[in-house]
C-alpha cells in the first residue's frame, strides 16, 4: 500500500496550492505502447517490482476519489496525455498558465515561454523556456533530438555512441535538429572535443538517430474526451475516498483534503 500512500499525499499537498484551479492525472494504464512496435528495446513491464505493479489499480482509484480528471493510456502513453492537455490547453480562454508536473527530462519538450512550463514540486523548481536554455543549452524543441543523441535509459532508448550531454547541448545549440547537422564536422563553426569521432558515429548511424527522436517526440493527439470545464478541480469525492482510507490505513481525513464535493 505504501505507494498509493505517497501518491495520495502527493496530490493532496499537491490540490492546496495557490492557483490551483484545473487538474489531470495521466496513467500507463497499459506499460506497453505504440513505440514498442517502432523499436524492441523501449521500455516495457519488465522488471517492475510486483509490489509496485500491484498498486497501479489502486493508484487510479485512489485519483479518482480525490475527484481529479484521470488519463488511463492505452497504446499512447501518460507523458503523450500530458503533451496534449498542455498543447491543447494552453491558450484556451481563461488559462493563465499550465504546469506539468513532473522533472521528466522529456517533458521539457513541451515547454513554451511562461505559459506551459514544467514544475518538479519537490523541488519548488519552475522550468520556462529560458530555463530549457539554461538547462540543456538548447530549445524546448530540440528536447527529442538531444534524448535521441543521449539516449534515455528511464524509457530504454540507447542514443548514438560517444555523444554525451555537453556535446550534444552544444551542436544541437548551434543547429537545433539533428538532420542539420553536416556529417563534416569542420562545418559545425564551434568548438567540441572529439568532433570528427562525433561526425563520424553520427554519419554511420543517421536512421537510428532519427528512430530515437521519434521514440522521444511526445505526441499532441492522445484521445483525451474531457473539455476544460471537465478537469475543473470541485473536491475529493467523500464516500469513496473514505472507503480508500479504511482499505490502506490512512486517518486524518479532513485535515489533508483542502475541499470536498460532496
Amino acid at each position: 500500500m505504501g505507494a498509493t500512500r505517497g501518491l495520495l499525499r502527493s496530490f493532496q499537498a499537491l490540490l492546496k496550492e495557490d492557483g490551483v484551479s484545473h487538474v489531470a492525472v495521466a496513467f500507463d494504464h497499459v506499460i506497453e505502447s505504440f513505440r514498442n512496435g517502432l523499436f524492441p528495446g523501449y521500455k516495457t513491464g519488465e522488471g517492475i517490482d510486483p509490489d509496485l505493479y500491484a498498486q497501479f489499480g489502486l493508484a487510479e482509484r485512489a485519483t479518482d476519489a480525490l475527484g481529479i480528471a484521470m488519463w488511463p493510456m492505452v497504446e499512447f502513453e501518460a507523458d503523450d496525455a500530458l503533451a496534449t492537455g498542455a498543447a491543447r490547453w494552453a491558450d484556451a480562454p481563461g488559462v493563465e498558465q499550465v504546469l506539468i508536473c513532473t522533472p521528466d527530462k522529456d517533458l521539457a519538450q513541451c515547454v513554451r515561454g511562461t505559459r506551459v512550463v514544467r514544475f518538479d514540486r519537490m523541488r519548488r523548481l519552475v522550468l520556462d523556456e529560458a530555463g530549457v536554455h539554461e538547462k540543456f543549452g538548447i530549445a524546448p524543441a530540440s528536447i527529442p533530438d538531444w534524448l535521441a543523441l543521449v539516449g534515455d535509459d528511464a524509457d530504454g532508448i540507447p542514443g548514438i555512441p560517444r555523444w554525451g550531454a555537453k556535446s550534444a547541448s552544444a551542436v544541437l545549440g548551434r543547429f537545433g535538429r539533428i538532420e542539420d547537422i553536416p556529417d563534416d564536422p569542420g562545418r559545425w563553426g564551434i568548438p567540441v572535443r572529439g568532433a570528427a569521432a562525433l561526425a563520424e558515429s553520427l554519419a554511420g548511424r543517421r536512421e537510428e538517430a532519427a528512430l530515437y527522436r521519434r521514440l522521444a517526440t511526445l505526441r499532441t493527439d492522445a484521445p483525451l474526451t474531457e473539455s476544460l470545464e471537465d478537469l475543473e478541480w470541485k473536491g475529493a469525492r467523500r464516500g469513496l475516498l473514505e472507503d480508500l482510507y479504511r482499505e490502506i490505513g490512512e486517518d486524518d481525513l479532513p485535515g489533508r483534503v483542502p475541499r470536498f464535493r460532496d
